[in-house]
């Protein structure tokens, strides 16, 4: 059935837009402040582990927020195609809104132990819960108000939203540090700072949506009584909507998550953890990166009216698959070239049994590894070290690290409790330190040689694949679903392709280069994913552009 909507003129549409945009850049920014406080989170909640295990649990914790998401997808969207838009993405910014300020007010694992990080985690699965509910909502509620033929262009500014996010995450972090000028006093309580703070974002971010009207496709669908009894049984028992949602989440999303959080998160991992490049020069770069994002999106959403958003998708697919590898060796080149020279130069191997080798993925960091093969390779990482495996079948109940001419022995952990085995690890740590820094490792990148330029049009050539696939997605999505499912139908995707694919991204690709030691293994994650979803599209994806709306069924 096709229902008549009246569409507002260009000043209420402006309006629509700004209050869409505004709080959704609010919800990204919630999220982004714990993405991008990862090693400081690691610190203060999981203080009982080794700096590269509390790593990997604070990003593991921060993929639990991202495996909620789905979740909250189907309640938000539910409640989306059955009470209207406006409300449900009033509900979403509230929740979500209180659980970051709640963030802020939590006590560390120093002060009440193991309850800290339940804690952190019972509040990202809340934060991904509402964010689950989000996105759908601002997408729909502008895609169905926005004229046909620039309908990428409206959409495009909530997709920069992510971008503003992520820049007032980074702005108010680095404020907030240069303000306390004290690293120990940051990572104390001044991390607690831009938590607090989004409570008075919150407040105006409420009060701009609230006030907006419904969507004119809902409202229209509503007064013919057209609403969903049950949108997800009209999604998965239509063949036609659960083919929609396959081809979206195996055609793009799945690719928009590893590639977005590739770039503007785990290269935040790696020039932190594995160059070793200083805090502050690292959250300008990727503030940087991210101003020059800000304005790809609506030019990239803008472009799929006019010729097709499948080109640009793929294009952006493509793009990122390309350059990853290069572009992740070039970072490194530029950014400590003394630490390339060292690497080159005194090359350091793990020799081991490889039977007593296991891949150390630990979402939850409760694992004990104790074969000697895992306690070496766990100890290099350890200290941020890339490293090179060699097979050794009489190494017997022992491993060792060969740095230059020194070899540290590392013991089979076998019977020992888990303070044996951190004594054990931590002298064979202090042993590697030492070896490294004979050897010619430094302890950071030197700010006199770091080429910022060169990295940051590295992480420019990265935006573009980001922007190019990210920008004319809320449109792409509104336009593969009839309105009386939209909300459900495009969320799921999303949220799962985002979520699970995407928020996983981090934890997974560090994991990946911790067993491997080579620190561009874990870049085969999004590669694939990216190329796997770049051939479904090619296959099944149909153009959408100009497509109406309302006469979708």
């Amino acid at each position: 059935m096709t229902t008549e909507v009246t569409k507002p003129k260009n000043g209420g549409l402006r309006t629509i837009v700004i209050a869409s945009a505004a709080g959704t850049t609010f919800e990204w920014y919630d999220f982004f402040i714990f993405g991008t406080l990862t090693a400081t989170i690691a610190q203060n909640f999981y203080a009982g582990l080794n700096d590269t295990l509390a790593t990997i649990a604070a990003l593991a914790t921060f993929a639990v927020g991202f495996i909620a998401r789905p979740l909250g997808a189907l309640v938000f969207g539910h409640i989306g195609d059955k009470k209207g838009r406006k409300g449900t993405f009033l509900y979403t910014i509230l929740v979500m809104g209180l659980a970051t300020i709640a963030i802020g007010l939590l006590p560390t694992y120093k002060q009440v132990g193991p309850i800290a990080p339940i804690l952190l985690i019972a509040l990202r699965v809340i934060q991904g819960f509402a964010l689950g509910g989000e996105y759908g909502g601002a997408a729909i509620y502008v895609a169905e108000h926005a004229p046909a033929n620039k309908r990428g262009a409206y959409t495009g500014w909530i997709q920069t939203s992510a971008a503003f996010g992520l820049i007032s995450a980074l702005l108010i972090i680095l404020v907030t540090r240069k303000t306390i000028n004290n690293d120990a006093a940051f990572n104390d309580w001044g991390w607690r700072i831009p938590f607090i703070v989004s409570a008075g974002l919150l407040i105006v971010s409420v009060y701009i949506r609230a006030k907006t009207a419904e969507s004119p496709a809902f409202k229209a669908l509503h007064e013919q009584g057209q609403i969903a009894k049950s949108p997800l049984s009209e999604i998965f028992t239509r063949w036609r909507n659960l083919k929609g949602m396959l081809i979206a989440l195996f055609g793009f999303m799945t690719a928009q998550g590893v590639v977005w959080y590739t770039a503007f998160f785990y290269t935040q991992i790696f020039l932190t953890s594995i160059v070793k490049l200083d805090p502050a020069l690292k959250d300008t770069l990727i503030m940087g990166m991210t101003l020059v994002s800000s304005l790809l999106y609506v030019t990239f959403a803008s472009l799929s009216d006019r010729i097709g958003r499948k080109p640009v998708v793929i294009f952006g697919m493509m793009l990122a698959c390309l350059t990853f590898f290069p572009g992740f060796q070039m970072l490194m080149k530029f950014g400590n070239p003394d630490l390339e020279a060292a690497q080159t130069a005194n090359p350091v191997y793990v020799v081991a049994n490889p039977a007593q080798c296991t891949f150390q993925f630990d979402l939850f960091a409760t694992a004990q590894f104790t074969s000697p093969c895992d306690l070496a390779k766990s100890i290099v990482t350890g200290v941020g070290t890339p490293y090179t495996n060699r097979a050794d079948v009489s190494a017997g109940e022992a491993a060792s690290i060969h740095i230059g001419d020194e070899v540290i022995s590392v013991p089979s952990g076998k019977g020992l409790d888990k303070a044996g085995i951190k004594a054990l690890k931590a002298k064979a740590s202090g042993e590697v330190k030492a070896a490294l820094k004979a050897a010619g490792y430094p302890d950071k990148a030197d700010p006199k040689k770091v080429n910022a330029w060169a990295m940051f049009a590295v992480l420019c050539v990265f935006a573009v694949a980001c922007t190019a696939l990210y920008g004319p997605m809320a449109s792409l999505l509104v336009e593969m679903f009839p309105t009386r499912v939209r909300y459900t139908a495009m969320s799921l995707p999303y949220n799962i392709g985002t979520g699970w694919f995407g928020g996983l991204q981090p934890v997974l690709s560090f994991a990946m280069v911790a067993a491997s030691g080579n620190i561009y293994f874990g870049l085969w994650y999004p590669v694939a994913t990216g190329l796997i979803a770049a051939a479904v599209s090619l296959l099944f994806l149909k153009e959408t552009r100009g497509r109406d709306l309302n006469s979708i069924e």
